[in-house]
């Protein structure tokens, strides 16, 4: 259950509306979903969060969306964001993730949250020729 309520569309004052409509120009869809939606009960947040992923999500730059969205699930998997797990996966495979692509990404969520924590517990320090 959410903890704050989802804004539909019927209930959207005019900045959340133009967000809204925004999100559906951007992505080409009809469809916002319910992360949008509940981040409307404050419309500030709403505008500025959004802002903020077309900024870095969408933009160009020098890495190409498949790989952002790639990064975005493993970052989501070991904070343990469950709904950022689903949506940026399947983000992902609209993207053009492969079902082999997605296992490796898998390999190495799994490996690096492995080696990380056998690097902390061991409390390895960090190699001189690492640091600059």
């Amino acid at each position: 259950m959410a903890t704050s309520p989802l804004v539909t569309d019927a209930a959207a004052e005019p900045r959340v509306k133009a967000v809204f409509d925004d999100i559906r120009a951007t992505r080409g869809t009809d469809y916002v979903n319910n992360f949008w939606r509940a981040l409307a009960a404050d419309p500030a947040t709403l505008e500025r969060t959004w802002q903020e992923v077309k900024a870095v999500m969408g933009a160009e730059g020098a890495l190409d969306p498949l790989t952002r969205e790639i990064l975005y699930v493993a970052v989501s998997a070991t904070s343990g964001c469950s709904y950022c797990v689903h949506s940026h996966t399947a983000a992902a495979r609209a993207k053009g993730m492969t079902d082999a692509q997605y296992g490796e990404l898998l390999a190495v969520i799994s490996l690096a949250a492995k080696t990380n924590r056998l690097a902390e517990a061991l409390q390895v320090p960090v190699d001189e020729v690492f640091l600059r």
